[in-house]
């Protein structure tokens, strides 16, 4: 799973991040602008979100990615604790409020909260599509009772397309999710990867459900296809 803090004290930050390593991936913004700019990519399961931010306030940003239709769960972190605060901020599209100075136990209970009631796996830290079965604590992915040999990036993007079974994620999302936006590398490396990811799943007949849309991106569907590698090494024109 992927957070993105929203913070512009840069060692609070620093601390949440380090506070989060060991079980969770996360980005950071150190202003309004720029936490919108990369909230609004989509590819986070949580925000964690400043009110009194440089650029754009928090309050701006909650309510911009909800009227552009990112309903990401947001956790707002701020030293507004006023009532009349609290009510602006759940009404602008909060899922939660924490007033600093706060414990650090309290914002990891409330993080897994969030992502317990938002995507019920937070704990298990597995997540299924068919027989295919994802584990994230372990790191592997399993088709019955096989063991896939998908390591590093391409366990990261398959877990990803699993993660959004049923729904088009483009290439650019899969590139900013399991790279980094801010990797030098270029995002045709994605569709070497899904040609590879795709090889893995052909013995078990999993490579159908593997919809490559060419110059978009793709999709995990129990709707069989008939794409090959050949079209996923084609798809490594631009977005």
């Amino acid at each position: 799973m992927k957070i993105l803090i929203v913070e512009d004290d840069r060692n609070l930050s620093h601390a949440i991040k380090r506070c989060l390593a060991s079980s969770l991936d996360s980005d950071q913004a150190f202003d309004g602008a720029e936490g919108y700019f990369l909230a609004s990519k989509g590819i986070y399961d949580l925000i964690i979100l400043d009110l009194m931010l440089p650029v754009t306030d928090g309050y701006t940003v909650l309510e911009r990615l909800r009227e552009n239709g990112i309903f990401t769960p947001v956790l707002i972190l701020t030293a507004k604790g006023m009532l009349a605060d609290k009510a602006r901020g759940f009404k602008a599209g909060a899922d939660d409020y924490l007033v600093k100075p706060f414990h650090r136990d309290e914002l990891l209970m409330r993080i897994e909260a969030i992502l317990r009631r938002t995507t019920g796996r937070y704990e298990e830290k597995a997540l299924a599509f068919k027989d295919l079965v994802v584990s994230r604590s372990r790191r592997t992915i399993e088709i019955g009772e096989t063991q896939l040999d998908l390591k590093g990036k391409q366990f990261d993007a398959l877990e990803y397309l699993v993660e959004n079974q049923g729904r088009l994620v483009s290439k650019t999302q899969v590139f900013d999710r399991v790279w980094g936006f801010m990797s030098d590398t270029s995002s045709n490396v994605v569709a070497v990867y899904m040609s590879g990811i795709r090889k893995q799943l052909k013995p078990f007949g999993y490579d159908t459900y593997l919809k490559t849309i060419r110059g978009v991106g793709y999709m995990l569907t129990e709707e069989a296809t008939h794409d090959t590698e050949e079209e996923d090494i084609r798809n490594t024109v631009a977005d």
